[in-house]
């Protein structure tokens, strides 16, 4: 008999980190436990991003190169327009992806003509049958309101890192607010979208403690994204030194075991792991990758070297007519 594993939201720090420093391949074999319990084995979720509003935000990340406060690449951009996002919605479905998230570069949204296009895009998405999701900062009540009745399926605000290391991160925006944001979804009936970034300087105690603060929220995130921090030239945390790829496994698979009907999803950093090592987290629960070769503005694998490693690895992309998430919990 398959053995189930619970959903818990009181895990402890102590508890996390115990899992996370577990012999390698004890803490693998778990971790493809709970994933073959929960989800259907053998499937990958095949999303596309793109940033439809680029550049120019006012936030402060440490880790981004859309942030004014740094110089970067990246310049400031208007606003596509719907139809052309609807264009790469169009071609997004024709190359396997199920869902189609879209990025603002804003620190909250305002109403006005620009959310009124967002909402827009949402109703075209959907019409064309692929999931949507944003990712648009903040929020309040009414704006998530008026997304969910646009048909929005899921809305992206990560916690980042640990409430601790937050402040060496970010100080423009408060850990709590972050927290109202995905309040304010969830009040709407948008599933939550909600990970972090490792590599950031942080420790793994900081690394388990987001995944406490994301196991609190009842329910668990529909989706859980764990990103390789990106080492952007021109922001603060270009010279920290790259991510040992096992470190990548062993936050995917402790993800998996906190929680274990979420969508992991496999997010920015892939172009520093081998495809062996992108396997191995494929193997202990992540069941989501974004697809194509551009994340917002980082880069990603390319859809040809995507589809080898799914391929190579014996997998198959998950069919649309499956591709409405099952909640987090029962």
């Amino acid at each position: 008999m398959t053995e189930v594993f619970p959903i818990r939201h009181d895990w402890t720090v102590d508890e996390v980190v115990a899992i996370h420093d577990l012999p390698l391949f004890v803490l693998m074999d778990r971790a493809r436990g709970v994933h073959r319990a929960h989800h259907v084995d053998g499937e990958v979720q095949l999303c596309t991003l793109l940033s439809v509003k680029t550049g120019g935000c006012p936030e402060d990340c440490a880790y981004c190169p859309q942030s004014s406060h740094h110089e970067t690449s990246t310049s400031p951009e208007k606003m596509l327009d719907v139809d052309g996002v609807l264009e790469a919605a169009d071609r997004a479905k024709a190359a396997g992806s199920t869902r189609f998230c879209m990025g603002a570069a804003w620190r909250e949204v305002k109403d006005g003509p620009a959310f009124d296009r967002v909402l827009a895009m949402v109703r075209g998405v959907k019409e064309r049958g692929l999931e949507a999701c944003v990712t648009l900062g903040m929020v309040n009540e009414e704006q998530a309101k008026k997304l969910k009745e646009a048909g929005l399926d899921a809305y992206n605000h990560n916690l980042d890192t640990s409430r601790e290391h937050y402040r060496s991160i970010i100080s423009t925006r408060t850990y709590d607010e972050r927290l109202v944001t995905l309040r304010n979804v969830r009040k709407a009936g948008i599933t939550v979208c909600s990970g972090g970034i490792i590599g950031m300087g942080e420790t793994v105690r900081d690394r388990a403690a987001m995944l406490v603060e994301l196991a609190r929220l009842q329910p668990h995130p529909e989706s859980v994204p764990v990103n390789a921090l990106v080492r952007v030239p021109g922001t603060p945390l270009e010279s920290l030194p790259p991510l040992d790829p096992v470190e990548f496994i062993r936050m995917i698979a402790t993800a998996r075991i906190v929680f274990p009907k979420s969508m992991v999803r496999l997010s920015a950093g892939r172009t520093d792991l081998t495809r062996e090592a992108q396997m191995m987290c494929l193997y202990v629960g992540a069941n989501s990758i974004f697809y194509g070769d551009k994340l917002l503005t980082t880069p990603n694998p390319d859809a040809n070297e995507d589809t080898a490693l799914i391929r190579d690895a014996g997998l198959s992309a998950r069919k649309p007519s499956v591709a409405v998430e099952a909640a987090a919990e029962e």
